[in-house]
């Protein structure tokens, strides 16, 4: 039945949205801030159809272009323009990518608007800003959140998706999360957060990050998170953190927090480093010289040990099947750190790596003869101890457990790599840009534009797509049911809703 006979009084744009789903159309996303396109991935692989994307560094818009819209050589070129939405109109993208009126054109908004500037804008005046769709450029305490909102505003849809760092929840002496939902509540939308870690969730890493979900009110949504499917015990460090990022959620009541499940000890242990890339051809760190590496050239899969059920998914991703082989699988060129690496224990970080570096360069002088203070053992010992301050950087390195999932992956190893070294001493090396992907859950048969230094950063600064997946899945199933619903029931809005 349509919606629209049922109704007195409603939004249009909203009926129609709802009465498309309900008749078996894909919900559209379009995705903002969406670099590479983890969001999109976890979105694609649950049944949504990934209809834009929003993107203003232009190596990361052309991934995307690439993974999504690559089979028509002018509708790549057409979505691998960079865009600034600083100065670009909700409308004008619509137009540009040809999405129809702005009002109708997608169903879902997902993406992490930055928060920092919004931090120092506080509650009253974001409200203030919020009701104004151009109070960024007037307001120079504006940024891309207040700018953000314009777009929800602008395109109605139905559900959206927000990702950001734990820091976002006490940011500035606020909790801005929380702000959000508030603020968001004024233009129409029920939304909830919660902090999760995404190695309750398959992915081999263990990752804290915030994510808000948000549905239209007239939906009459329940807003739930995803159940855990994996169970572990968060080494220390996590929990401290946790801990800060959620005591403004405790001293405030944090109405809008949801706890997230962590499951229990009935379910599988998490997916560990070996789970995830113990498949991959080993690479000797001393066999790789100073120049560009090639991401064209494939390579195949360690023929030995058994297949897990990780690997097999990312080698047999939906869309992003892998030919049989595997491309980006290249290191670093790090000559002077390859006796360290082999030496570091498993789990080690950089004040143990340092001592090792010494300990190393101290017994290559005795052996050679070389006093301490003489221009020679100076040489010898730069040649082997890094030179970074192990009470400033005690953290830059780690060497990966194989039997623990791995760190987070950020942006940082597009400068290097020393937060993930390999778990392998004989192969003495960092991670390459494929086991990076492998880490952060992309597929295999999916294809990272730039050079080296571009990919590792466009991977740390991803969403886990296996995360984004399991959220998803129940965004999907949300929207079909309360489509399904109101199609059958229909209902009635107040001009509040408008």
């Amino acid at each position: 039945m349509d919606v629209e006979t049922n109704v007195a009084f409603a939004d249009r744009s909203i009926l129609r949205k709802i009465n498309r789903i309900a008749a078996g159309g894909k919900p559209r996303v379009l995705d903002m801030f969406s670099g590479a396109g983890g969001i999109s991935l976890g979105f694609h692989r649950a049944g949504f159809q990934i209809d834009g994307a929003l993107e203003i560094e232009p190596l990361p818009a052309l991934t995307h272009a690439m993974n999504f819209h690559g089979s028509n050589p002018d509708l790549m070129a057409l979505h691998a323009n960079p865009r600034d939405m600083t100065r670009i109109e909700p409308d004008q993208l619509a137009e540009e990518l040809g999405l129809g009126p702005v009002e109708d054109a997608i169903d879902v908004l997902v993406g992490g608007p930055p928060c920092q500037a919004y931090a120092r804008v506080g509650r009253a005046k974001l409200r203030e800003v919020a009701d104004h769709p151009e109070a960024y450029k007037i307001d120079p305490r504006g940024n891309l959140f207040l700018r953000y909102l314009t777009y929800v505003r602008a395109y109605r849809p139905l559900a959206l998706l927000m990702e950001n760092v734990p820091d976002i929840m006490h940011y500035g002496g606020h909790n801005v999360v929380e702000e959000m939902v508030e603020t968001l509540a004024d233009i129409g939308y029920s939304a909830r957060y919660s902090l999760i870690n995404s190695a309750f969730h398959g992915v081999p890493q263990m990752r804290d990050r915030v994510f808000l979900i948000a549905y239209r009110r007239e939906l009459r949504a329940k807003i739930q998170f995803p159940r855990a499917t994996h169970h572990m015990t968060l080494p220390p460090g996590y929990a401290g953190t946790r801990s800060v990022a959620l005591r403004f959620v405790d001293l405030l009541g944090g109405a809008g927090y949801i706890q997230p499940d962590l499951g229990d000890a009935s379910l599988p242990g998490p997916v560990t480093a070996a789970d995830a890339i113990g498949d991959m051809p080993p690479i000797k760190g001393t066999s790789v010289k100073r120049g560009a590496r090639r991401f064209t050239e494939p390579v195949g899969y360690r023929i030995s040990g058994e297949v897990t059920p990780y690997q097999t998914m990312m080698r047999q991703w939906p869309g992003f099947e892998s030919p049989g082989s595997v491309r980006d699988h290249v290191i670093r060129y790090l000559p002077r750190d390859h006796l360290v690496f082999a030496q570091m224990r498993q789990g080690a970080e950089y004040p143990e790596a340092h001592a090792t570096a010494v300990a190393i360069a101290m017994q290559a002088a005795k052996k050679l003869g070389l006093k301490i203070g003489t221009k020679d053992y100076e040489k010898l010992y730069s040649s082997i101890v890094p030179p970074y301050d192990v009470s400033k950087f005690p953290n830059r390195w780690w060497k990966l457990r194989p039997d623990w999932p791995v760190r987070t992956l950020m942006a940082h190893i597009g400068k290097d790599t020393y937060s993930h070294i390999h778990w392998d001493a004989d192969q003495a090396r960092t991670i390459s840009v494929r086991e990076a992907a492998r880490l952060q859950s992309f597929p295999d048969g999916f294809v990272f534009q730039g050079a080296m230094n571009a990919a590792f950063r466009q991977i740390g600064n991803a969403v886990p797509p296996l995360m984004a997946n399991c959220i998803a899945g129940i965004i999907h199933e949300t929207l079909q049911d309360a489509a399904s619903r109101i199609a059958t029931d229909g209902f009635e809005l107040s001009s509040k809703s408008r």
